[in-house]
């Protein structure tokens, strides 16, 4: 078989080619016989271009093409024509032009596909994700693959131009406490002992700057064992940077230049630069979430004054032991009873809430719903204190409950209720920082404090005179659409800090010196002033593509399960490879 080389990709087809011979490389899109002349859609990464195989210009070869199927593969050469007017094909970017083909060569033939490609959309998820590589044949999937290539390259060259090193960092590393469940590698050299998967190059990022290098970056590939969902991956790309001698206003600087180039670049969209701030209580309280989509305005407001002279038990127990009731008012939407009773299955069975109440209002500021005969007749007026702009073509939804969990299941409802009821402008961009974030969460069943976001991060000034409850973190996350775009903070440089930051957590200094000695070394020699932020490749590039998947631009990414179904992992390893690691697998 002739193989010719490439002259002319397909979707590059220019004026100044036309009457020239080229050769042209690719799959075969479409197959069209029109009485003995058969046209050939031909498709490669650039594009689609139309091949004509003529019995007048190919003699005996017209047999070989009419071999031709779709998905072959085919070198081809022949001379570039432009189309007559009423041929013009307006759909195809390159619907003007035309190949009269002299010789060609199949190079590959091809099996039926277990799906069509220009039906790919309405196959499972888990049969395009067994045949991914054909999956990503799609020009939808090979444009996003594009797009993360240029979005990368554009950060690379932002960070440059500002000083910044871009430095590999080991994937065989240690684990350590915090974070989510660690992927483990049993060390053959070492028996009983274990590497860890990067969760993020945090510690690495620190030795860094001790070692002045100043400004770093690092496009990272990184690991957690955690549950995964539509904008998760067991492993994920990190654009990580650190910078030394900074504080949080040049690490916001630095981000958001590079986010502007990047919404200028490819969204078209200019953004009112500096970005807001908010703190994490402000945000929280209003969207009971930390990543609040803010395209469209529900918020959530405490209307726990209402219910002061209640007689339901239930309520009034919530209010008694200092609980309160949150509301989302949704406007000028009419529900049905069993939209209500949906919302409240909802709310209970997918997000676990012990109850919801709903409350509708009539146009003379009566009430119906689930407990409207317990509620007084002029609750209206006394939700409309509680509500700005209350009307009475309102609905209001309700959970009761303590501050946290109350607001945090009132934060899930609310995007649930923006989506389905497609109260969100899709037209706008919404990116914001959120800052002042809790120092330190305490889990009730280990009696013990965590790190809201891990225990290398400073706290605000004054820490020393607060309680561990109300200590605040100099974290930051930047928020893009309702997703945490990045996050970090700047982190202690001073050992005598570190050690008490470590007292709190109830990490011993033996423990300490075992998991992070390296880095308690490292503070005694010279450790300047700090601070960095990671962001989600993957989250960047799913949001610039307008996909609901990040799997959508993940090259090869495993399904919700964790599994490849390419390439059938994770699987079993035979009894000589345990062996030599000194492992044995016992089944639960």
């Amino acid at each position: 078989m002739q193989f010719f080389k490439r002259t002319l990709e397909c979707g590059n087809v220019s004026e100044e080619l036309v009457g020239k011979e080229v050769c042209v490389n690719g799959w075969v899109n479409s197959r069209r016989d029109h009485g003995g002349v058969i046209f050939i859609d031909l498709r490669d990464r650039s594009g689609i271009l139309q091949l004509v195989f003529n019995p007048e210009n190919l003699n005996d070869m017209i047999n070989e093409a009419h071999k031709l199927r779709l998905e072959y593969v085919v070198s081809a050469k022949g001379i570039l024509e432009k189309r007559v007017p009423e041929m013009v094909n307006p759909k195809m970017p390159t619907g003007e032009y035309e190949i009269k083909i002299t010789e060609f060569s199949i190079l590959s033939s091809s099996k039926a596909l277990p799906f069509q490609l220009d039906d790919a959309e309405k196959v499972s998820e888990d049969i395009r994700l067994k045949y991914r590589y054909l999956d990503l044949r799609r020009p939808r999937l090979q444009n996003m693959f594009k797009l993360r290539h240029e979005v990368v390259l554009e950060i690379r060259n932002h960070l440059a131009e500002h000083g910044f090193l871009e430095i590999e960092t080991p994937l065989l590393s240690k684990s350590t406490p915090e974070g989510a469940r660690d992927f483990l590698v049993p060390s053959r050299m070492e028996e009983g002992h274990f590497y860890a998967l990067p969760q993020s190059p945090q510690i690495y990022k620190q030795l860094l700057m001790v070692a002045g290098m100043e400004r770093y970056f690092q496009i990272a590939r990184c690991f957690r064992d955690e549950d995964l969902s539509a904008d998760r991956q067991p492993e994920f790309t990190q654009l990580d940077m650190e910078m030394s001698f900074v504080d949080e206003e040049d690490v916001f600087n630095i981000c958001e230049s590079m986010m502007q180039k990047l919404l200028k670049k490819f969204l078209g969209t200019e953004l009112t630069f500096p970005l807001k701030r908010y703190s994490y209580a402000e945000i929280f309280d209003q969207y009971g979430s930390d990543k609040p989509d803010m395209r469209f305005d529900l918020k959530i407001n405490d209307i726990t004054t209402a219910f002061e002279s209640t007689t339901l038990t239930f309520l009034k127990s919530t209010i008694d032991k200092g609980g309160k009731l949150g509301a989302l008012c949704v406007k000028d939407k009419k529900f049905s009873r069993s939209e209500l009773d949906g919302w409240v299955n909802k709310v209970t069975k997918e997000y676990g809430a012990k109850g919801m109440i709903y409350v509708r209002f009539n146009e003379d500021k009566s009430h119906s719903g689930s407990i409207s005969k317990y509620l007084p007749d002029n609750f209206f007026d006394l939700a409309q204190a509680c509500v700005p702009g209350l009307t009475t073509n309102d609905t209001l939804f309700i959970i009761a409950g303590d501050y946290n969990t109350a607001w945090s299941l009132l934060g899930k409802l609310r995007v649930e209720l923006g989506q389905t009821l497609e109260l969100i402008d899709t037209s706008k961009q919404s990116m914001f920082w959120v800052t002042d974030f809790p120092m330190f969460e305490w889990d009730e069943e280990t009696k013990r404090w965590y790190s809201v976001h891990h225990p290398f991060t400073a706290p605000t000034q004054g820490w020393e005179n607060v309680e561990p409850k109300d200590m605040k973190a100099r974290g930051y996350d930047l928020i893009w659409n309702g997703y945490e775009l990045g996050g970090g903070s700047i982190r202690i440089h001073d050992a005598t800090m570190q050690e008490k930051i470590f007292e709190i957590l109830g990490i011993s200094k033996e423990e300490a010196r075992e998991k992070f000695g390296f880095l308690l070394d490292a503070q005694q020699f010279g450790y300047p002033p700090e601070g960095g932020i990671a962001f989600g490749v993957d989250r960047i590039i799913m949001i610039l593509a307008n996909t609901p998947s990040i799997r959508d631009v993940v090259a090869f990414p495993k399904t919700q399960k964790g599994s490849c179904l390419m390439m059938e992992t994770p699987s079993t390893v035979d009894d000589e490879q345990l062996k030599e690691l000194n492992l044995k697998v016992i089944k639960s």
